[in-house]
């Protein structure tokens, strides 16, 4: 007999099925035990004999194998449930170190985190990976309708993309290689090998020594590099287009996920658009924050995203002209001491950073030497550069950031399965 999901039992009333679970809870009377069985796509209560089992170790998160008689039953949470004639115990779950068949948690992120496996089964942890997962296909299904290609690029390089410390070192073979920061130039080079449009979901590494709710030492970063732009704005009005149809198909697709979660979706019409020195001066205006560097740090991007929500009536907020000291190389110059440069906050949070690019290879090259950097370090790039390359530019989502803003989570490990940081690397 081959096995039924539990979310198909409803087509098999009066009929003889076969199920396969974990057991979520067991409630023993004198005359009846009740299993509670959960499987992928949900719960089923499950009417057993005694006899059944009266010799059988049974605990919760057991896996079993149970077949049995689908019936009406008005009380249970389906409106049936499961006659049981037979019950295999298929792997016996003991000595739990946390429970997880509770409304929540209540414990501590890092034993959550320590028992992942485990935690991950939780009515309120799971769903979070579903949510995440619709985002990604989301993401890829605008762009591919978009004429982007799909690229997977290195993730072991010779050097960061930024000329940076924050890398991971290891040995490759008889050199010194690094864990990739970004796959921002692989992007660029693409651009420039002809297939103009192109994303990457990969992960990518940064060596920060930060601990914080908002940072990640690996994490999954949603890129994106078009060509022929004719400003940072293309990419604006392009990533507004895309969060619109990535939030649509997430509340589409995961209904169930999105309630279970007390989650609600963002909705996403216009985005306000607002240069860093205005942000700035609103903020010590509206609110007495005084920043010592032309930047936004966290509490100015709550404080900003605050004032957006009150007063434009949006959730995101665009953060453009980054001064050219605070962006990297590659990023095109506007003006002096501007960049054609932008961040993406939602909900107090940055999830995106994105431009224009340099595309002429005697700007790239000065450029680089103003930052105090070698050309010749970045000899296959550059050269790129000489061989014609379009106006362009990409931007950069943090998934694990996104999903822990769409979900209220509070800290974004909670939106990795296996999170890495500067002290876990385990599970």
């Amino acid at each position: 007999m081959r096995r039924v999901l539990i979310a198909e039992l409803n087509s098999y009333l009066g009929k003889e099925v076969r199920i396969s679970g974990w057991i979520h809870r067991i409630r023993r009377l004198s005359q009846v035990t009740f299993l509670i069985l959960r499987d992928r796509t949900g719960m089923i209560q499950v009417v057993v004999d005694p006899a059944l089992i009266e010799n059988t170790q049974i605990s919760t998160e057991s896996v079993v194998d149970i077949r049995g008689l689908v019936k009406p039953e008005p009380r249970s949470m389906a409106g049936y449930e499961l006659l049981t004639q037979s019950i295999e115990v298929l792997a016996l779950a003991e000595h739990l170190p946390i429970q997880i068949n509770g409304n929540e948690l209540n414990i501590p992120l890092e034993t959550v985190l320590d028992h992942r496996v485990l935690s991950l089964r939780h009515a309120k942890v799971n769903p979070i990976f579903k949510v995440q997962a619709e985002l990604v296909h989301a993401f890829q299904e605008f762009l591919n309708g978009e004429g982007f290609v799909q690229v997977f690029t290195p993730k072991i390089v010779l050097g960061g993309t930024e000329g940076g410390t924050e890398l991971f070192a290891l040995e490759y073979f008889e050199e010194k290689a690094y864990l990739a920061q970004s796959p921002q130039f692989y992007k660029e080079m693409l651009v420039g090998a002809g297939y103009e449009r192109v994303y990457e979901i990969g992960p990518v590494y940064r060596a920060e020594k930060h601990s914080t709710s908002r940072h990640l030492n690996e994490y999954v970063s949603l890129d994106l590099e078009m060509g022929f732009i004719q400003s940072e704005h293309d990419l604006m009005d392009l990533e507004t287009r895309l969060l619109r149809h990535m939030f649509s198909r997430v509340e589409e697709r995961c209904a169930s996920e999105l309630e279970r979660l007390g989650a609600t979706i963002p909705q996403v019409k216009t985005i306000p658009r607002l240069p860093l020195g205005e942000a700035l001066e609103l903020l010590e205006r509206q609110y007495g924050k005084i920043h010592e560097e032309a930047d936004l740090d966290p509490e100015g991007e709550r404080l900003l995203s605050q004032y957006v929500l009150e007063n434009m009536a949006s959730e995101f907020v665009f953060v453009t002209d980054y001064p050219w000291k605070k962006r990297p190389m590659y990023t095109m110059p506007k003006g002096p001491s501007s960049t054609c440069s932008f961040d993406l906050l939602f909900r107090g949070l940055e999830i995106t950073t994105g431009g224009q690019r340099i595309h002429d290879q005697h700007l790239l090259m000065d450029n680089m030497r103003k930052k105090g950097l070698e050309p010749g370090d970045f000899a296959a790039y550059v050269h790129c550069f000489a061989m014609g390359m379009p106006p362009h530019g990409g931007l950069a989502i943090g998934l694990e950031r996104l999903t822990t803003q769409i979900l209220g989570l509070r800290n974004v490990r909670e939106a990795s399965l296996f999170p890495r940081d500067r002290r876990r690397l385990t599970p």
